[in-house]
């Protein structure tokens, strides 16, 4: 028998879907429920590995984190990872299986797995006591409904309760959450529970003749009212959405221990994935993080990192096309620190072979690292540990090319001295490994490297732990649910499913 269950459901992307399942997750661990995340689809480039080698979305690693489990491919049974406008490449079960079109997704391929997700929620509901779902975009996509498996095609399937998610700092929330629900059929709107706001300003009181009519209209209640708070940002779904200017996120960090800040540009290439990589950096007290696009805005940065990116080939055109290409060779032949990440690692090698991603063939690098790249039909996805600059680096890697490296030193080894991976000549890096900025240790012997180079008297933090932050933020979350939504409530939703008898709002969709 199944138990309980809900789908975090929004008004729009970027709702704060993620966020709030990740909040109901840390609310309920902390209540002592065995519960666990679920996302049936995630279209994202940002992503994770798990223990057994499988590729899941960020945020739901970071939710199944919130619920204090390791994370498996069944929390995140489908991810689709786009290759540009048109296409995405279909990872099932943790493994790619084919690049398809949007129009050849959604025309077929999306239904047959049906099938696929419902097993892996019922695998999950059977082996926790709760199962907190995450939607996305909107359930009113009337366009999709008819193939849909990640909104109310599952709620549906699964029997769910399904709670809808507002930004009210965005504006027309109200008009949104009865939109939603009048969108969709007599049977879809009969597990739709009730609704929650997210990120409001302001005295809660000014709003309750607003939620009340919202009751009146729609016979359906609000859960809570979360108020706005900086810096609550989980990891992120979707690189395409990073702003090009301005930090990487709102963080509350302590002041710089040394004299000097340390300022580090990302290169925001097109199809930038993994970005997250940078987190950690931005955690450091001291170290300011911005993403950028024009040549001139590396001219003051310490450090320049070249992020990991869904397309090589084209990443590496657009560097060109901006003039970075040129400002990146000559930071390296001026000896000035320059960090390459996965794709950004191939990037700065001297050549790429590729006939799997971009199928360009033989593709000139920037040719600052003794790499040749050859891409290999099978992705590279494990979870390796290793040593460098004498401390012990973990990571994760996601990628098709495979490197050769011909010549410079050594970047991360094994305990005997042999190189694992990446490289290094003079004052630039290059690794494969996503996430090997989150080991505290290494990080911090990086940033010394990085800020003797750039003649910087900046220090990093003795203390500053970025598991320990990520569990203070997932705490947060876990606080806002506890403090602003009726729990009792919310529980029993879970436990007991949508409320009988909620009234339909016309007009609805056909059936």
């Amino acid at each position: 028998m199944n138990n309980g269950g809900l789908l975090v459901a929004g008004t729009t992307s970027d709702a704060g879907k993620s966020v709030v399942t990740a909040g109901i997750c840390r609310w309920l661990v902390r209540q002592g429920v065995k519960v666990a995340p679920f996302k049936a689809q995630n279209m994202s480039l940002n992503s994770f590995v798990t223990r057994d080698g499988a590729e899941i979305g960020r945020a739901q690693a970071m939710q199944a984190q919130a619920c204090r489990v390791e994370p498996t491919a069944p929390m995140n049974p489908v991810l689709l990872k786009p290759g540009g406008e048109q296409s995405s490449q279909v990872v099932l079960l943790g493994k790619p299986v084919g690049e398809l079109s949007a129009r050849g997704y959604h025309g077929g391929r999306q239904q047959k797995l049906l099938g696929t997700v419902l097993d892996c929620l019922a695998e999950l509901r059977g082996t926790y006591d709760a199962v907190i779902c995450e939607g996305a975009g909107s359930p009113a996509e009337i366009n999709l409904r008819r193939t849909d498996i990640v909104n109310m095609g599952i709620a549906r399937n699964a029997g769910l309760p399904v709670l809808v998610v507002g930004d009210i700092d965005r504006g027309g929330v109200f008009a949104s959450f009865f939109g939603t629900v009048a969108l969709l059929s007599p049977k879809d709107q009969e597990l739709v529970a009730g609704f929650l706001v997210n990120k409001f300003r302001g005295d809660v009181s000014l709003l309750e003749p607003g939620l009340d009519m919202l009751h009146g209209l729609t016979g359906r209640r609000t859960y809570g009212v979360l108020p706005f708070r900086h810096g609550l940002g989980i990891d992120e779904e979707d690189g395409l959405r990073v702003s090009l200017r301005g930090t990487v996120r709102e963080s509350n960090t302590a002041p710089p221990v040394g004299e000097d800040v340390l300022r580090v540009a990302v290169c925001a290439i097109p199809l930038m994935s993994n970005f997250t990589d940078v987190d950690a950096l931005a955690a450091e007290p001291g170290v300011v993080v911005r993403f950028v696009d024009r040549p001139e805005e590396l001219a003051d940065a310490d450090l320049v990192v070249v992020p990991g990116t869904r397309g090589t080939v084209r990443a590496l055109e657009w560097l060109h096309e901006r003039g970075l290409a040129r400002a990146l060779r000559r930071r390296a032949a001026e000896q000035r620190p320059v960090l390459g990440v996965c794709g950004g690692f191939q990037i700065l090698g001297e050549h790429i072979e590729d006939d799997v991603e971009s199928r360009r063939g033989h593709v000139e690098g920037l040719g600052v690292l003794p790499v040749r790249v050859r891409f290999a039909r099978e992705k590279t996805l494990t979870r390796p540990v290793g040593e460098a600059l004498g401390e012990r680096v973990e990571g994760y890697e996601i990628h098709h090319g495979v490197a050769e490296v011909t010549g410079g030193d050594a970047f991360i080894s094994d305990d005997h001295g042999h190189s694992l991976d990446g490289c290094r000549v003079g004052q630039t890096w290059g690794t494969h490994w996503h996430g090997s900025l989150e080991s505290d240790g290494f990080r911090r012997a990086f940033l010394r490297e990085v800020a003797a180079a750039a003649g910087r008297r900046f220090v990093p933090a003795p203390e500053t732990s970025f598991a320990a932050l990520r569990e203070e933020q997932l705490d947060r979350l876990g606080d806002l649910i506890e403090q602003h939504a009726d729990t009792d409530a919310l529980w029993r939703l879970i436990e007991s499913g949508a409320p009988q008898g909620l009234p339909f709002i016309p007009p609805g969709a056909p059936a």
